[in-house]
């Protein structure tokens, strides 16, 4: 019905989607409001956004908290409630929020204030709220933001790549003068883990293993809410390693790439996508893995764990619960886990202590399978003593599975953690997938960085003056260009470099101009 701001640009097939995916697609006897998030492909090319500090707003970020370049997040809020004068006898309306933030919290808390405004005085409302939005400053990694909207302060703490992973927010939130008193949100994006993992609590390795190796998964749910929230917090189980895959956290029969994923002449994509159709079950039971959860109850005794099962058993209408699959996990399971999640279910354990332990667990489980990858990744970085000023820095050296896989007997993962099982089997799979690929490009283009920063320290430690004696004009001249050259790259990439460092390369380009002849100056100042 509407759009705001006016000046946003969708294209048609986006707002085509955008309708389909605002509204449960299965019929939900459901009255009343409800929260879900969708993830939509962005169609019709690259548009410029608002922001021309995304690339500040990346590189500070946490690697899964950045700005999508290529997708955008909606967050919805959906009301359906008995009216006799309306035609169908209800009211159904949804309000949507779109960004390119994944801060699911904040918006779906958001929405919470806006959307019952909303649905009561209508347009002038969402004006007014967009008037208030306008104003907040953006988002800067490491800082705490005041953000007010409706006569309410929301208060978050944008986090950081800096943050050390697994800690918890920082509880400094400065108090003072705000009257009202804000509306504080402990976390940005995190869901709670507890809840979301209710049914599968005693699965969550495999599941986790799963994610790692980016297996297509289908997360078959009896609503939006459940399918988002599963979706979301499998993504985030890997953290601080990226996720790298597609991931739908809700998917309907009406999306544009509905073919591309049923068809069956190739394989299903690396994707999780979740679905409450039931039609799904018939279209995608090809796919190799399949979760199917019933409504998320909270209540005081272990809920009902599902089981898994054998893919063939997976019936087209009435499909109980469970994880239809024929994986065999690499690590064997860990007891201590259900045992603590038990003991605090016992005790009634707050759920966000839950969480954080199932966090925990996951972030050391992640850890111990990465940091043997990352020591062996810093150890191709060429010695410092081998960074000399005039001559071009170094490569890196290639990634070799098998040398990486020697290293594994002394400084495996058996260091950090306490499980057994086939450590080796799951890093040649992982190879294989989209996350290990998106890692290693991170930390290639890292590494490349820090030794194009190290080579400028060299250049600036050196002593020009009794390089250039006995050197030629050609030389000198090509010298000249190829340290302008490095100082562009160096600003444009925003290099690992002291400002100090790049003044003084300046200064040396300067002096060495200087000492040329007149007519070579006047070309080169204006080159």
């Amino acid at each position: 019905q509407l759009v705001y701001p006016y000046d946003f640009r969708l294209t048609e097939k986006e707002k085509t989607s955008i309708c389909y995916l605002s509204f449960p697609d299965s019929y939900s006897g459901g009255l009343g409001d409800t929260q879900f998030s969708f993830r939509l492909r962005q169609s019709g090319g690259q548009r410029t956004t608002h922001y021309e500090d995304d690339g500040e707003y990346n590189r500070e970020a946490p690697l899964t908290l950045q700005r999508e370049s290529a997708h955008y997040f909606g967050y919805v809020y959906f009301r359906q409630v008995k009216d006799s004068s309306m035609k169908r006898g209800y009211f159904q309306k949804s309000l949507v929020l779109v960004s390119r933030l994944p801060y699911v919290n904040l918006f779906q808390s958001l929405l919470q204030l806006i959307a019952p405004e909303y649905f009561d005085k209508l347009e002038p409302c969402l004006e007014a709220v967009c008037n208030e939005i306008d104003q907040w400053p953006p988002p800067v990694p490491g800082q705490t933001l005041n953000l007010p909207v409706m006569g309410v302060v929301i208060q978050v703490r944008i986090p950081s790549r800096v943050d050390k992973p697994g800690s918890s927010p920082v509880k400094q939130f400065n108090q003072e003068n705000l009257l009202p008193a804000p509306l504080v949100l402990p976390t940005i994006h995190e869901l709670d883990l507890f809840r979301c993992f209710q049914p599968v609590l005693i699965h969550v390795q495999m599941l986790w293993e799963l994610m790692l190796l980016g297996e297509p998964i289908v997360v078959m749910a009896p609503s939006p809410t459940v399918s988002s929230e599963m979706v979301l917090a499998l993504t985030s189980c890997l953290a601080p390693l990226r996720y790298c895959c597609d991931y739908r956290p809700y998917f309907t029969i009406h999306d544009s790439e509905f073919k591309e994923y049923t068809t069956r002449t190739q394989a299903p994509p690396n994707i999780v996508v979740g679905v409450t159709n039931p039609f799904f079950i018939k279209t995608l039971q090809h796919w190799p893995h399949i979760l199917r959860v019933g409504e998320l109850r909270m209540s005081g005794d272990l809920p009902k764990q599902v089981k898994v099962k054998k893919l063939a058993k997976l019936k087209t209408l009435d499909t109980k619960p469970g994880i239809y699959t024929s994986y065999k996990t690499f690590l064997h399971k860990d007891k201590t886990l259900i045992k603590r999640l038990l003991k605090g279910i016992q005790r009634k354990r707050p759920s966000e202590v839950q969480s954080a332990l199932l966090r925990r667990h996951l972030l050391e489980l992640t850890q111990s399978f990465i940091i043997p990858l990352e020591h062996y990744i810093a150890s191709l970085m060429p010695l410092q003593r081998a960074i000399t000023p005039w001559k071009n820095p170094p490569q890196i050296r290639p990634f070799r599975q098998e040398d990486f896989m020697k290293t594994l007997e002394h400084a495996g993962p058996q260091l950090t953690c306490v499980l057994k099982g086939d450590w080796l089997g799951l890093y040649r799979r992982f190879f294989k997938s989209p996350n290990f690929d998106g890692w290693y490009r991170q930390r290639h283009k890292e590494m490349t960085q820090k030794l194009e920063a190290l080579h400028l320290e060299a250049i600036c430690e050196a002593n020009i003056v009794a390089w250039m004696k006995d050197k030629s004009e050609v030389e000198i001249v090509d010298l000249v260009l190829k340290l302008r050259e490095k100082l562009v790259r160096a600003r444009c990439q925003h290099l690992p470099v002291k400002e100090e460092t790049l003044q003084r390369v300046a200064l040396y380009i300067e002096t060495i101009i200087g000492s040329l002849p007149e007519d070579l100056q006047t070309v080169l100042h204006h080159h």
